[in-house]
């Protein structure tokens, strides 16, 4: 392999590629010699990182097919090294940083994971004492894998688990906050781990806390996902676990990614606590405490800006994905400006508190303490967010390019052109905060709501979020996003013209 072979394997902040054969027009490239020359090269990165000899590695994984044989071979390559290593066992993306914080004995991490990809995927996370790794960090290490230049020892191989501990952790921070052994008695909340690895909440945290959690779904490792892709943002996932909070009357409803880093929830009428509702209620929590301001992705409603401004924060809206906006709010701390949280509407939720760690069972503990905390003053979680504006409709649609292009020049001249085309139409406004592709607002007369073009941060896409605050404004909307796009023969607006 190539420099440039393992540099493609890079995904943002992570490693990822095929790991496993089987799927037409999708070859595996996370191979064998890849995955140990990436523990290789993540031994000598950890060694200047951390100024020690010999940095000790703790390595987990979530439940897909391939996790424990690229175990192995981050094993098996870490030690050749001469480092020592700590195998965790199935575990929790979160779980693997908090480990670093904790006297567990590991100076870095890794967590073996594809979040919500396909079966076939997998990949790596790294993690030092102080976060998670940057992208900068990621290429960094592909290119000493390259290299091929790595030192020779022996290195020791011991097995022990954390994600019992981890779990004690939030059960206390429960009981702590709540003043009670059991402050979820009489409630029944239930999860749906997707059969990836979040089953652990349900017997590490939430029954120790007194909680009913019959209904809970899918807690069983699988790495075939037989039931659903366990992701909340994919809807079969949402339909099944908000019919099952239906089904079982439960107060409450969880649903987590494959490793535990994003989380959903479910209202008791079975609607879901997602998107914007997600990022509302946990700002109210966080900013009853605390003003401060709240750094979302781009994509978020006017409705929520307008939420967070009266429940006393500042909203600042900043470019998708996850260590962007979880840079930002760090940024505005050390400006001296109070940031609580960083989210995404994809459920990537990092909080001051907790190390700006993306940490889906902590963000849903923290909504569980709150919906103790209300369960006492007789009223319901979701009154937090009773005075949540949100709009009539809301859809995101997803443009593709045609095959072999040079997608992200078109997709840049695409947006350049139009903000220009929204600056010379009265109907259309800029909106003032734009910090990636472009926000428009459309006036009553044109749609009543809002439209984001952008480019995906990894893919060949152009995604398009619309809002309206009018049934049918959406489609006015996307009209006109039709007749402005089809302008571009290289893109593929079968997505868009569905909507219309």
């Amino acid at each position: 392999m190539n420099e440039q072979d393992f540099l493609n394997l890079r995904n943002g902040t992570d490693v990822r590629g095929a790991a496993l054969a089987g799927v037409e027009n999708d070859p595996v490239t996370l191979t064998d010699e890849a995955v140990t020359a990436i523990a290789k090269a993540f031994f000598v990165w950890a060694q200047n990182k951390t100024g020690k000899a010999c940095p000790t590695l703790a390595v987990g994984h979530d439940s897909r097919l391939s996790a424990e044989h690229i175990c192995a071979l981050v094993t098996d390559g870490y030690t050749a090294c001469g480092g020592n290593v700590i195998e965790t066992g199935l575990s929790s993306t979160p779980s693997m940083f908090m480990l670093l914080q904790d006297d567990f004995g590991a100076d870095v991490s890794v967590m073996i994971t594809a979040s919500h990809l396909p079966w076939q995927k997998n990949g790596l996370k790294f993690f030092a004492k102080d976060g998670g790794l940057e992208g900068s960090d990621v290429a960094d290490i592909l290119k000493l894998a390259a290299k091929g230049q790595f030192p020779q020892g022996k290195g020791s191989v011991t097995k022990k688990r954390y994600i019992e501990k981890y779990a004690a952790d939030l059960v206390k921070k429960v009981r702590a906050a709540c003043g009670e052994e059991q402050p979820l008695a009489g409630k029944r909340i239930l999860v749906d781990a997707g059969n990836g690895a979040g089953g652990f909440y349900v017997d590490l945290v939430l029954k120790p806390l007194g909680a009913d959690t019959t209904g809970s779904q899918f807690l069983e490792p699988d790495g075939h996902f037989p039931n659903h892709i366990p992701n909340p943002e994919n809807e079969a996932a949402m339909q099944s676990v908000c019919a099952a909070v239906v089904k079982y009357k439960a107060d409450f409803g969880i649903i987590f990614d494959t490793d535990v880093d994003r989380a959903g929830a479910v209202a008791p009428d079975g609607e879901e606590i997602n998107r914007n509702r997600l990022i509302a209620l946990i700002s109210a929590i966080l900013l009853k405490e605390k003003k401060g301001v709240i750094v979302t992705d781009s994509v978020t409603s006017d409705g929520l800006a307008a939420f967070i401004k009266a429940h006393g924060g500042v909203h600042r809206r900043f470019k998708r994905g996850y260590k962007n906006v979880i840079n930002e709010s760090k940024r505005l701390n050390a400006a001296g400006e109070y940031s609580p949280l960083a989210i995404e509407t994809s459920g990537h939720a990092a909080l001051k508190e907790n190390y700006f760690l993306d940490d889906g069972a902590y963000l849903v503990t923290r909504l569980l303490i709150a919906l103790a905390a209300c369960a006492k003053e007789g009223k319901d979680l979701m009154s937090l967010i009773a005075d949540l504006p949100e709009p009539a409709e809301a859809a995101e649609v997803r443009l593709s390019f045609v095959p072999g292009c040079d997608f992200k020049a078109l997709g840049a001249g695409v947006i350049a052109d139009f903000t220009a085309f929204a600056q010379s139409d009265p109907s259309l406004t800029l909106a003032p905060d734009n910090c990636e592709g472009v926000r428009v607002n459309f006036a009553k007369d044109a749609g009543n709501g809002w439209a984001l073009l952008r480019m995906s941060l990894h893919e060949p896409i152009m995604p398009i979020n619309v809002e309206s605050n009018e049934q049918g404004g959406n489609k006015r909307i996307m009209r006109a996003l039709y007749k402005f796009l089809s302008a571009y023969p290289f893109l593929n607006l079968e997505n868009l013209k569905k909507q219309i």
